[in-house]
């Protein structure tokens, strides 16, 4: 997509530059696809109001801390 906002449809991929025919902006296949991924990315987190990290999940209290008898070890 142009500066301008205009869509200019899908391109050959041997095309890797191209003038917009509206603003005259040039175009580069490569930066123009990872500005629509960062914006995408952008969106996606925003949209949802997800956490970007899973909240807080205690262990199960037969896991958590040191147990008043010890536990047969599975390491060797």
């Amino acid at each position: 997509m142009a500066q301008c906002g205009v869509k200019d449809g899908p391109k050959p991929l041997n095309v890797r530059v191209w003038t917009c025919q509206a603003c005259g902006a040039v175009l580069d296949r490569d930066i123009n696809a990872a500005v629509n991924v960062a914006k995408a990315a952008g969106l996606a987190v925003s949209a949802c109001g997800a956490q970007v990290r899973p909240g807080h999940v205690p262990a199960p209290r037969s896991e958590a801390g040191t147990h008043p008898t010890p536990q047969p070890s599975t390491a060797r």
